[in-house]
């Protein structure tokens, strides 16, 4: 069967799981639900899917430690369900690589918006009309279509939003994007003032580039605007 459509949901909740399945099923969606973190990890083992949405508070294994064993192998994009109000589970959630968060309690029409976002950036639906030639950045090379990117020929390994912010990036490499315009585009929502959620995906991706890129591709800070990327020439070798 085709994962395109397949979610896994995971919360202790076992009742607002059920009413969540059901709702992702009359969108068309395929949901699976399971109530603690080793069922879910057991169930990732086997069964790919297009896209978890986890819990943060679980009893036994929180849904922060099950992020960390799916990051640990797989970059099957996470949906965090935090707490309202509490800032702290999202931020730890988006730094260890969690593609978005939605507050709990949540309006399911909420929750299936954002997944359909982030199922269209990983092109599971609706794929983008944008052209999927692969682009050439100095040393980095992004296939669209194969939803790749690499440095020198070297897997440049970015979860789904960082994919997306990476490839609206170099699109737009040596000009500023905003803020506004990264929300939209990566996220599907709007930016809400103190949303820091873009903030540490480029954090993430900085340190990704940095680390096979050193400064040839650096994404600067613009302030009051959004970032860049800036693409800068190998440094000049007079053959010695």
């Amino acid at each position: 069967m085709s994962t395109s459509r397949k979610i896994l949901l995971v919360d202790d909740d076992v009742e607002l799981a059920t009413l969540l399945a059901d709702y992702l099923s009359l969108d068309g969606l395929n949901p699976t639900a399971v109530h603690s973190g080793p069922d879910a990890l057991a169930e990732l083992a086997k069964t790919p899917y297009a896209l978890v949405v986890l819990d943060v508070m679980m009893p036994g294994m929180s849904g922060v430690e099950v992020l960390k064993k799916i990051r640990a192998t797989l970059q099957t994009p996470v949906l965090m369900l935090t707490a309202r109000g509490d800032p702290v589970d999202r931020i730890i959630g988006l730094e260890l690589g969690a593609d978005d968060y939605v507050p709990k309690p949540c309006p399911p029409r909420e929750l299936v918006a954002r997944i359909h976002a982030i199922l269209r950036r990983t092109g599971h639906i609706e794929p983008s009309n944008m052209m999927t030639d692969p682009i050439i950045c100095g040393p980095l090379r992004i296939d669209s279509a194969q939803r790749s990117c690499k440095i020198d020929g070297q897997p440049l390994e970015l979860t789904s939003t960082e994919f997306a912010l990476m490839e609206m990036l170099v699109r737009n490499v040596g000009r500023p994007v905003k803020k506004q315009d990264i929300y939209r585009k990566v996220l599907g929502r709007p930016y809400t003032r103190f949303d820091r959620a873009i903030d540490v995906h480029v954090s993430a991706t900085r340190h990704k580039l940095a680390a096979l890129a050193g400064d040839s591709l650096v994404i600067e800070s613009i302030r009051g605007v959004g970032y860049q990327l800036v693409c800068r020439p190998a440094p000049f070798s007079d053959g010695e």
